[in-house]
């Protein structure tokens, strides 16, 4: 038996929570009927109308038809803690005070548990649109490749931020303050002048803190990605030249530089979310 990548579904009584979505297509045929009317049409003035369809379903039937325009349907899943999802929507909502927009914050989870329900019967009986209802919808429209990529990475995206500005704060952190006669030793027992020893151990250090905060703010975060594939860069040709025997050394730290390159690439290119 397969397992989706999360493997969890939401509280049993966000399940529960009732909604009656909408196609867009249904919105914008509205929209279009309603263009087409009398500008002075006196019926239309200050009107307001529910724009969904007309039974509600539950969270629960909502993701099961996303699950299987996915074809993760059959797949199992554990129950999600529920304060689990209130942990999440206060990490989305600290994440948002650092300019990101994720979908996980307390005003949506808020909104999740009201649900969303209405009387779309006068908005029918005044167009004559027949809502579609969301099996009809996603139905048509199969999940693709490139929709099964986004929804897996999707989450992904968050992780691989979160661990960049962690690699980045710890890895300074560590050399300025906690091993930094270790970190200065390394240039010590490479000749290098006493003299820049100390400057150069404690730039570094402070550079790769800098990179971190830079990544962990969605304004900054592209220029932080670029410093670091660039700083990384450097270091690995640095230590070629001026102590290359770093290259071999147990642990791997430098030949462990080239996947960090790549995984800030990967940041840098799904960056974007519009």
């Amino acid at each position: 038996m397969r397992w989706p990548l999360f493997p969890l579904d939401l509280p049993d009584k966000e399940m529960a929570t009732l909604f009656q979505p909408v196609a867009v297509e249904d919105i914008a045929a509205t929209i279009a009927w309603l263009a087409a009317r009398d500008i002075d049409d006196t019926s239309l003035k200050a009107v307001s109308w529910d724009l969904m369809q007309a039974e509600p379903v539950t969270m629960a039937g909502v993701i099961k038809q996303f699950r299987h325009a996915f074809g993760t349907a059959t797949w199992r899943r554990l129950v999600m803690p529920a304060f689990l999802l209130d942990l999440g929507a206060k990490i989305g909502g600290f994440a948002n005070h650092l300019g990101w927009m994720p979908p996980l914050r307390s005003t949506a989870i808020a909104e999740l548990r009201r649900g969303v329900t209405g009387d779309p019967s006068v908005w029918i009986a005044a167009t004559g649109i027949a809502p579609k209802t969301l099996a009809e919808t996603i139905g048509r429209h199969p999940a693709s490749i490139q929709d099964k990529w986004f929804a897996r990475l999707f989450l992904i995206k968050a992780l691989i931020f979160a661990s960049l500005v962690a690699f980045w704060l710890v890895s300074g952190f560590i050399a300025l303050f906690v091993s930094y006669r270790a970190a200065a030793g390394i240039l010590t027992a490479h000749n290098f002048p006493p003299a820049l020893v100390d400057p150069i151990t404690i730039g570094t250090s402070l550079m790769d803190m800098s990179i971190g905060v830079l990544i962990a703010f969605r304004r900054t975060a592209a220029i932080g990605l670029v410093a670091g594939i660039v700083a990384s860069l450097g270091y690995m040709v640095g230590a070629a030249i001026l102590t290359p025997d770093l290259w071999i050394e147990p642990l791997g730290a430098l030949v462990k530089t080239g996947p960090a390159i790549v995984l800030m690439l990967v940041a840098l290119l799904t960056l974007d979310n519009r």
